[in-house]
């Protein structure tokens, strides 16, 4: 390891890493030297991110096309990753859908399932997966995207605040499990960020306001490091630092 590579031979999956949040991490996290293995469901995306990780280091990404409900793809994957490297250290479950900002009465139930599946199911699933290979590193990081939008319970937020209430509940009790282990399981809230997701939750926002998913990448890399230690903890991104909630 050195200084400017603190993630050197390290492997790191992130999912939703084609835009956005997970595209960013991606580049931060190959920036300090973890292979990616870049999960999403646009090919061309991910190639492009590929384009900007070997033009930024040299190095190649792995890219697996993958929609985070399709369940025995998560498990293939895992079987996959085993078969290649035998372990995983960084998983960074990023992927997320709004969902329909309206009365929870009128939301259509394969509308809601979806965004269950994509929020919570998939989380669960990739958990599930790769829990083993987690668990033959010797520092592994887990950290899951969460949301505010949970603990506010806002009128109208309907399958997206109780994915994020449910997906807390989830990590904490993960992070639990793996207390007298090597892993150590976090979650990150952003906060308003630079998104297609924030863009269209608030049309009338303007975006140069708000801060961009590469300078939360940059705050974020230390949850990633095999020095954090912190297990179960939220962190807020709060003017361009990260901060432990209380």
């Amino acid at each position: 390891m050195t200084e400017n590579k603190p993630l050197a031979g390290r492997l790191a999956l992130i999912t939703g890493a084609s835009r956005g949040i997970g595209r960013a991490m991606a580049m931060e996290l190959a920036k300090a030297g973890a292979h990616i293995i870049a999960v999403a469901r646009t090919t061309g995306a991910l190639e492009e991110l590929d384009d900007a990780i070997r033009q930024e280091t040299g190095e190649n990404a792995t890219l697996v096309p993958l929609d985070v409900t399709d369940g025995p793809g998560i498990d293939r994957l895992g079987g996959a990753i085993y078969e290649r490297w035998g372990r995983l250290d960084i998983f960074f479950g990023n992927a997320g859908i709004l969902g329909p900002l309206s009365p929870l009465g009128h939301i259509e139930p394969e509308t809601w399932e979806k965004v269950i599946n994509v929020n919570l199911n998939a989380n669960w699933r990739f958990i599930r997966s790769l829990d083993p290979l987690l668990k033959r590193s010797d520092a592994a990081r887990v950290v899951f995207v969460t949301s505010r939008a949970g603990h506010r319970c806002k009128a109208y937020w309907g399958g997206y605040a109780v994915t994020k209430a449910a997906l807390e509940c989830l990590a904490r009790i993960y992070a639990n499990e793996c207390a007298n282990t090597n892993i150590r399981v976090n979650l990150l809230n952003p906060g308003p960020i630079r998104t297609q997701m924030r863009a269209a939750a608030y049309p009338g926002e303007d975006p140069e306001t708000l801060p961009t998913p590469e300078e939360l990448a940059v705050a974020s890399l230390p949850l990633f490091l095999p020095e954090m230690q912190e297990n179960g903890a939220t962190f807020d991104f709060i003017e361009g630092r990260l901060e432990r909630s209380a």
